[in-house]
Protein backbone atom coordinates (compact mmCIF):
# COMPACT_ATOMS: atom_id res chain seq x y z
CA UNK A 1 0.00 0.00 0.00
CA UNK A 2 2.92 2.33 -0.59
CA UNK A 3 1.62 5.69 -1.87
CA UNK A 4 2.70 7.35 -5.09
CA UNK A 5 1.97 10.64 -6.86
CA UNK A 6 -1.27 9.33 -8.36
CA UNK A 7 -2.43 7.73 -5.09
CA UNK A 8 -1.05 9.83 -2.22
CA UNK A 9 -3.63 8.53 0.24
CA UNK A 10 -2.97 4.83 -0.36
CA UNK A 11 -2.44 3.00 2.94
CA UNK A 12 -2.89 6.13 5.07
CA UNK A 13 -5.19 4.32 7.51
CA UNK A 14 -2.47 1.74 8.25
CA UNK A 15 0.10 4.49 8.80
CA UNK A 16 -2.37 6.16 11.17
CA UNK A 17 -2.58 2.91 13.15
CA UNK A 18 1.20 2.61 13.29
CA UNK A 19 1.48 6.18 14.62
CA UNK A 20 -1.21 5.44 17.22
CA UNK A 21 0.60 2.28 18.35
CA UNK A 22 3.87 4.17 18.60
CA UNK A 23 2.18 6.97 20.57
CA UNK A 24 0.85 4.51 23.15
CA UNK A 25 4.48 3.60 23.75
CA UNK A 26 4.03 0.00 24.90
CA UNK A 27 5.56 -1.65 21.82
CA UNK A 28 8.32 -0.91 19.34
CA UNK A 29 6.61 -0.80 15.94
CA UNK A 30 8.37 -0.83 12.59
CA UNK A 31 6.44 -0.15 9.37
CA UNK A 32 7.34 -2.02 6.19
CA UNK A 33 5.38 -1.01 3.09
CA UNK A 34 5.71 -1.72 -0.60
CA UNK A 35 3.94 -0.88 -3.82
CA UNK A 36 1.02 -2.98 -5.10
CA UNK A 37 1.52 -5.61 -7.77
CA UNK A 38 2.88 -9.17 -7.97
CA UNK A 39 6.53 -8.17 -8.50
CA UNK A 40 6.63 -5.95 -5.43
CA UNK A 41 4.78 -8.61 -3.44
CA UNK A 42 7.34 -11.28 -4.36
CA UNK A 43 10.29 -8.96 -3.77
CA UNK A 44 9.11 -8.10 -0.24
CA UNK A 45 9.79 -11.58 1.13
CA UNK A 46 13.60 -11.26 1.00
CA UNK A 47 13.97 -8.09 3.11
CA UNK A 48 11.41 -9.40 5.60
CA UNK A 49 13.36 -12.65 5.95
CA UNK A 50 16.56 -10.67 6.66
CA UNK A 51 14.95 -8.13 8.99
CA UNK A 52 15.59 -10.06 12.20
CA UNK A 53 13.16 -11.69 14.60
CA UNK A 54 9.93 -10.05 15.74
CA UNK A 55 7.42 -10.87 18.45
CA UNK A 56 4.60 -10.04 16.04
CA UNK A 57 4.35 -9.52 12.30
CA UNK A 58 0.99 -7.95 11.43
CA UNK A 59 -0.05 -7.85 7.76
CA UNK A 60 -2.81 -5.69 6.32
CA UNK A 61 -4.67 -7.30 3.38
CA UNK A 62 -4.58 -11.00 2.63
CA UNK A 63 -2.00 -10.83 -0.16
CA UNK A 64 0.42 -8.98 2.11
CA UNK A 65 0.40 -11.94 4.48
CA UNK A 66 2.19 -14.05 1.84
CA UNK A 67 5.60 -12.32 2.04
CA UNK A 68 5.12 -11.89 5.79
CA UNK A 69 5.35 -15.67 6.13
CA UNK A 70 9.04 -15.26 5.32
CA UNK A 71 9.62 -13.08 8.39
CA UNK A 72 10.75 -14.69 11.62
CA UNK A 73 8.05 -14.09 14.22
CA UNK A 74 6.49 -15.67 17.30
CA UNK A 75 3.02 -14.50 16.28
CA UNK A 76 1.57 -13.68 12.86
CA UNK A 77 -1.44 -11.40 12.53
CA UNK A 78 -3.59 -10.38 9.57
CA UNK A 79 -6.32 -7.79 9.14
CA UNK A 80 -8.50 -8.18 6.03
CA UNK A 81 -10.02 -5.05 4.52
CA UNK A 82 -12.36 -5.98 1.68
CA UNK A 83 -10.94 -6.89 -1.71
CA UNK A 84 -8.95 -9.69 -0.11
CA UNK A 85 -12.18 -11.54 0.76
CA UNK A 86 -14.42 -10.23 -2.04
CA UNK A 87 -12.34 -10.72 -5.20
CA UNK A 88 -12.55 -14.41 -6.28
CA UNK A 89 -8.84 -14.94 -6.98
CA UNK A 90 -7.58 -12.88 -4.04
CA UNK A 91 -10.07 -14.61 -1.76
CA UNK A 92 -8.51 -17.99 -2.63
CA UNK A 93 -5.03 -16.73 -1.82
CA UNK A 94 -6.25 -15.22 1.44
CA UNK A 95 -7.90 -18.52 2.40
CA UNK A 96 -4.64 -20.38 1.72
CA UNK A 97 -2.68 -18.29 4.22
CA UNK A 98 -5.22 -18.38 7.09
CA UNK A 99 -3.94 -21.60 8.76
CA UNK A 100 -0.59 -19.83 9.33
CA UNK A 101 -2.21 -16.81 11.01
CA UNK A 102 -2.40 -16.62 14.81
CA UNK A 103 -4.42 -13.39 15.10
CA UNK A 104 -7.05 -13.08 12.36
CA UNK A 105 -9.00 -9.83 12.19
CA UNK A 106 -11.32 -7.87 9.93
CA UNK A 107 -11.95 -4.14 9.64
CA UNK A 108 -15.67 -4.62 10.45
CA UNK A 109 -18.08 -7.27 11.70
CA UNK A 110 -19.71 -7.35 8.26
CA UNK A 111 -16.34 -8.13 6.69
CA UNK A 112 -15.50 -10.75 9.32
CA UNK A 113 -18.62 -12.64 8.25
CA UNK A 114 -17.18 -12.90 4.72
CA UNK A 115 -13.83 -14.44 5.67
CA UNK A 116 -13.32 -17.44 3.34
CA UNK A 117 -13.28 -20.32 5.84
CA UNK A 118 -15.68 -21.37 8.58
CA UNK A 119 -12.83 -21.70 11.07
CA UNK A 120 -11.60 -18.25 10.12
CA UNK A 121 -15.00 -16.66 10.62
CA UNK A 122 -15.33 -18.26 14.06
CA UNK A 123 -12.07 -16.88 15.39
CA UNK A 124 -11.97 -13.52 13.62
CA UNK A 125 -11.64 -10.36 15.70
CA UNK A 126 -12.88 -6.94 14.62
CA UNK A 127 -9.87 -4.60 14.63
CA UNK A 128 -10.45 -1.45 12.55
CA UNK A 129 -7.59 0.97 12.03
CA UNK A 130 -9.73 3.85 13.29
CA UNK A 131 -9.98 7.54 12.47
CA UNK A 132 -7.29 10.07 13.34
CA UNK A 133 -9.37 12.58 15.29
CA UNK A 134 -6.45 15.00 15.50
CA UNK A 135 -6.11 15.30 11.73
CA UNK A 136 -9.89 15.24 11.25
CA UNK A 137 -11.38 17.96 13.44
CA UNK A 138 -13.96 20.71 12.93
CA UNK A 139 -12.91 23.86 11.07
CA UNK A 140 -15.04 26.86 10.23
CA UNK A 141 -16.67 26.00 6.89
CA UNK A 142 -16.18 29.34 5.14
CA UNK A 143 -12.53 29.50 6.24
CA UNK A 144 -11.92 26.00 4.87
CA UNK A 145 -13.41 27.05 1.53
CA UNK A 146 -11.20 30.13 1.38
CA UNK A 147 -8.10 28.00 2.05
CA UNK A 148 -9.13 25.83 -0.91
CA UNK A 149 -9.60 28.87 -3.14
CA UNK A 150 -13.39 28.51 -3.24
CA UNK A 151 -16.26 30.92 -2.71
CA UNK A 152 -16.93 30.88 1.07
CA UNK A 153 -20.69 31.21 0.47
CA UNK A 154 -20.99 28.49 -2.21
CA UNK A 155 -22.30 25.12 -0.94
CA UNK A 156 -21.22 21.81 -2.50
CA UNK A 157 -21.43 18.06 -1.98
CA UNK A 158 -18.32 15.93 -1.48
CA UNK A 159 -17.70 12.39 -2.76
CA UNK A 160 -14.68 11.40 -0.62
CA UNK A 161 -13.24 8.64 -2.79
CA UNK A 162 -11.56 7.96 -6.10
CA UNK A 163 -14.41 7.94 -8.67
CA UNK A 164 -12.53 5.27 -10.64
CA UNK A 165 -13.29 2.70 -7.94
CA UNK A 166 -16.55 1.07 -9.09
CA UNK A 167 -17.65 -0.15 -5.65
CA UNK A 168 -17.79 3.47 -4.43
CA UNK A 169 -20.64 4.15 -6.93
CA UNK A 170 -19.83 7.69 -8.00
CA UNK A 171 -22.77 7.63 -10.45
CA UNK A 172 -25.12 7.61 -7.45
CA UNK A 173 -23.43 10.70 -6.03
CA UNK A 174 -23.67 12.43 -9.41
CA UNK A 175 -27.40 11.68 -9.55
CA UNK A 176 -27.92 13.23 -6.10
CA UNK A 177 -25.90 16.31 -7.05
CA UNK A 178 -27.81 16.75 -10.31
CA UNK A 179 -31.24 16.35 -8.71
CA UNK A 180 -30.42 18.62 -5.79
CA UNK A 181 -28.87 21.27 -8.05
CA UNK A 182 -25.48 21.12 -6.36
CA UNK A 183 -21.86 20.93 -7.40
CA UNK A 184 -20.20 17.60 -6.69
CA UNK A 185 -16.51 17.50 -5.76
CA UNK A 186 -14.74 14.13 -5.94
CA UNK A 187 -11.50 13.24 -4.18
CA UNK A 188 -9.04 11.28 -6.27
CA UNK A 189 -5.46 12.42 -5.83
CA UNK A 190 -5.91 14.43 -2.62
CA UNK A 191 -3.23 13.95 0.02
CA UNK A 192 -4.26 12.79 3.52
CA UNK A 193 -3.54 16.29 4.82
CA UNK A 194 -5.93 17.84 2.27
CA UNK A 195 -8.86 15.48 2.86
CA UNK A 196 -9.85 17.02 6.19
CA UNK A 197 -9.94 20.48 4.63
CA UNK A 198 -12.25 19.31 1.83
CA UNK A 199 -14.56 17.60 4.31
CA UNK A 200 -14.83 20.70 6.48
CA UNK A 201 -15.58 22.82 3.41
CA UNK A 202 -18.44 20.58 2.22
CA UNK A 203 -22.14 21.05 2.90
CA UNK A 204 -22.49 17.27 3.16
CA UNK A 205 -20.50 14.13 2.37
CA UNK A 206 -21.96 11.42 0.11
CA UNK A 207 -20.87 7.79 0.67
CA UNK A 208 -23.22 5.69 -1.52
CA UNK A 209 -20.90 2.67 -1.60
CA UNK A 210 -21.90 -0.78 -2.72
CA UNK A 211 -19.63 -2.17 -0.01
CA UNK A 212 -17.10 -0.95 2.55
CA UNK A 213 -14.57 -2.88 4.56
CA UNK A 214 -14.94 -0.41 7.43
CA UNK A 215 -16.26 3.01 6.40
CA UNK A 216 -13.49 5.43 7.31
CA UNK A 217 -14.82 8.29 5.17
CA UNK A 218 -18.02 8.44 7.22
CA UNK A 219 -16.04 8.60 10.47
CA UNK A 220 -13.77 11.31 9.09
CA UNK A 221 -16.85 13.39 8.25
CA UNK A 222 -18.34 12.83 11.69
CA UNK A 223 -15.05 13.80 13.35
CA UNK A 224 -15.37 17.11 11.46
CA UNK A 225 -19.11 17.33 12.38
CA UNK A 226 -20.13 17.41 8.71
CA UNK A 227 -23.46 15.82 7.60
CA UNK A 228 -23.24 12.41 5.90
CA UNK A 229 -25.49 10.42 3.58
CA UNK A 230 -24.33 6.79 3.48
CA UNK A 231 -25.47 3.31 2.55
CA UNK A 232 -25.72 0.78 5.44
CA UNK A 233 -22.47 -1.07 4.73
CA UNK A 234 -19.36 -1.58 6.86
CA UNK A 235 -19.73 0.21 10.19
CA UNK A 236 -21.93 3.00 8.78
CA UNK A 237 -25.17 2.02 10.53
CA UNK A 238 -23.54 1.77 13.95
CA UNK A 239 -21.50 4.95 13.57
CA UNK A 240 -24.47 7.06 12.37
CA UNK A 241 -27.14 5.64 14.72
CA UNK A 242 -29.09 8.31 16.60
CA UNK A 243 -27.32 11.31 15.07
CA UNK A 244 -29.16 14.31 13.58
CA UNK A 245 -28.57 15.60 10.05
CA UNK A 246 -27.33 12.28 8.68
CA UNK A 247 -28.92 9.58 6.54
CA UNK A 248 -28.00 5.90 6.58
CA UNK A 249 -30.21 4.08 4.09
CA UNK A 250 -30.14 2.00 0.93
CA UNK A 251 -29.64 4.27 -2.04
CA UNK A 252 -32.83 5.82 -3.35
CA UNK A 253 -32.31 8.79 -5.61
CA UNK A 254 -35.44 10.66 -4.54
CA UNK A 255 -34.86 10.21 -0.80
CA UNK A 256 -31.17 11.00 -0.95
CA UNK A 257 -31.72 14.06 -3.15
CA UNK A 258 -34.38 15.43 -0.82
CA UNK A 259 -32.03 15.00 2.15
CA UNK A 260 -29.20 16.66 0.22
CA UNK A 261 -31.37 19.67 -0.71
CA UNK A 262 -32.23 20.18 2.96
CA UNK A 263 -28.59 19.99 4.05
CA UNK A 264 -27.44 22.30 1.25
CA UNK A 265 -29.98 24.91 2.36
CA UNK A 266 -29.08 24.74 6.07
CA UNK A 267 -25.44 23.59 6.12
CA UNK A 268 -25.68 22.36 9.72
CA UNK A 269 -23.03 20.75 11.91
CA UNK A 270 -23.71 17.26 13.22
CA UNK A 271 -24.31 17.49 16.96
CA UNK A 272 -22.61 14.54 18.61
CA UNK A 273 -20.72 13.61 15.46
CA UNK A 274 -17.30 13.97 16.98
CA UNK A 275 -18.22 11.83 19.97
CA UNK A 276 -19.48 9.12 17.61
CA UNK A 277 -16.21 9.24 15.66
CA UNK A 278 -14.09 9.09 18.80
CA UNK A 279 -15.55 5.67 19.61
CA UNK A 280 -13.58 4.54 16.56
CA UNK A 281 -10.55 6.76 17.20
CA UNK A 282 -7.18 5.44 16.04
CA UNK A 283 -5.77 5.42 19.60
CA UNK A 284 -8.67 3.35 20.94
CA UNK A 285 -8.47 0.94 18.02
CA UNK A 286 -4.69 0.62 18.44
CA UNK A 287 -5.23 -0.37 22.07
CA UNK A 288 -7.43 -3.25 20.88
CA UNK A 289 -4.66 -4.37 18.52
CA UNK A 290 -2.12 -4.34 21.36
CA UNK A 291 -4.47 -6.43 23.51
CA UNK A 292 -4.84 -8.97 20.69
CA UNK A 293 -1.06 -9.18 20.27
CA UNK A 294 -0.54 -9.72 23.99
CA UNK A 295 -3.16 -12.45 24.16
CA UNK A 296 -1.56 -14.29 21.22
CA UNK A 297 1.93 -13.92 22.69
CA UNK A 298 0.63 -15.35 25.94
CA UNK A 299 -0.61 -18.43 24.12
CA UNK A 300 2.74 -18.65 22.32
CA UNK A 301 4.63 -18.79 25.60
CA UNK A 302 4.57 -15.42 27.34
CA UNK A 303 5.51 -11.86 26.46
Amino acid sequence: MQPDDAHPGRGSFVRDQVRALQAIGEAEVELVEFAPGPRALAAAAGPLRRAGRFDVVHAHYGLTALPCLAARARVRALTVHGTDVNHPRTRLLTAAVLPRIDVLAAASAELAARIPTTAGRRRALVLPCGVDTERFAPLERAAARVRLGRDPAAPFLLFPADPARPEKRVERARTVARESGAELVTLGAATPAEVGLWINAASAVLVPSEREGFGLAVLEALACEIPVLATPVGEHADALAGLPDVLCAEFDAARWSAAARDLLAREPRVAGGRGAAERYGSRAMARRVLDAWRAALGKAGGE
